[in-house]
């Protein structure tokens, strides 16, 4: 999710396979540990991981920090673990832990809440109205809807026409 950024969605998600084919791994402690200079030459490697692949790799290992530090290095862990009250995590507790993670705002937060929820089956208590509408029944509005090539072109075509509003609105603005 985090290479899911000014890049093709094909693209970022083909992301981590590069740094497991690379490393072996994808370990978070393994990413996290790894020399700093040594992985953003992993990631820079043509085919780099995203097209940022410097400043990538270093969000891709502060992530890994993240997981170590906050989850014992286990991912699941930010959907899994129980709350403060010891009981399993809300949507919201969700999306305020995904949202805590270095290089995820609100908006990719939200977009990987639903992309649990659609696609993976995490669904904890709230999480439609946590992830906002990209937890809508139905919708195409992100990668949580991308399931088939056709579902992609509808992503695809929802995000041009959101591009072609917010230009029509800038210009009425002018």
């Amino acid at each position: 999710m985090l290479l899911d950024q000014q890049y093709p969605m094909e693209h970022a998600f083909a992301g981590p396979r590069k740094i497991r084919d690379r490393m072996g791994t994808l370990d978070p402690r393994a990413i996290a540990d790894a020399d700093p200079d040594a992985f953003v030459m992993m990631a820079t490697t043509p085919p780099a991981i995203h097209r940022y692949g410097r400043s990538m790799a270093g969000r891709v290992q502060a992530v890994a920090r993240a997981v170590v530090d906050d989850y014992d290095g286990d991912v699941t862990r930010i959907w899994t673990a129980p709350g403060a009250d010891g009981d399993a995590p809300s949507g919201a507790e969700v999306l305020k832990r995904l949202e805590a993670l270095p290089g995820f705002g609100k908006q990719k937060a939200q977009i990987f809440l639903a992309l649990l929820g659609k696609q993976r089956g995490v669904t904890p208590a709230g999480w439609r109205e946590a992830a906002g509408h990209y937890g809508d029944e139905g919708s195409f509005r992100s990668i949580a809807d991308v399931t088939s090539a056709d579902t992609m072109v509808k992503v695809r075509e929802f995000k041009k026409a959101q591009k072609a509003a917010a230009k029509q609105t800038a210009t009425a603005k002018a």
